[in-house]
């Protein structure tokens, strides 16, 4: 797994381009104040799904309490690295991520999966503002 971790004072999208045939029609969303998890799921983390789900949601936290933000924004990004996991075991690990999140009792918002999205972010000049993690 392969993570781009910022911290983003505003960060909005809106979706552009519909890449998955199965994927639900996306609606537009911005937050403020979020960390923004840009996660690109490989194949070899299939065979270890429950390990990189952990891995992922410690990583997210740390940054959230660095920042001291409730607030996350999921986004699949296969952008990371060429070989990317079947687009089923991907969303799937984002969306049980989103569950624990929440059930934390932190703001979560996904972005349209299965859609390219124009982004638009706003992060501060900080060292901890862009993290990138690879396990």
């Amino acid at each position: 797994m392969r993570v781009l971790l910022w911290y983003c004072d505003r960060f909005a999208w809106q979706p552009a381009l519909k890449t998955l045939e199965e994927a639900r029609e996306g609606a537009p969303g911005e937050h403020e104040k979020a960390v923004v998890a840009f996660v690109h799921v490989e194949p070899k983390d299939v065979e270890r799904i429950g390990k990189v789900e952990t891995r992922l949601l410690k990583q997210i936290k740390w940054l959230m309490r660095k920042w001291e933000t409730p607030r996350v924004v999921l986004h699949s990004f296969t952008h990371l690295g060429e070989e990317k996991a079947p687009a089923d075991v991907a969303c799937a690990l984002l969306e049980r991520v989103g569950a624990r999140l929440e059930g934390a009792g932190l703001e979560v918002l996904h972005t349209p999966w299965g859609h390219f999205v124009d982004l638009q972010l706003a992060a501060p000049g900080h060292p901890l503002a862009r993290v990138f993690t690879e396990f």
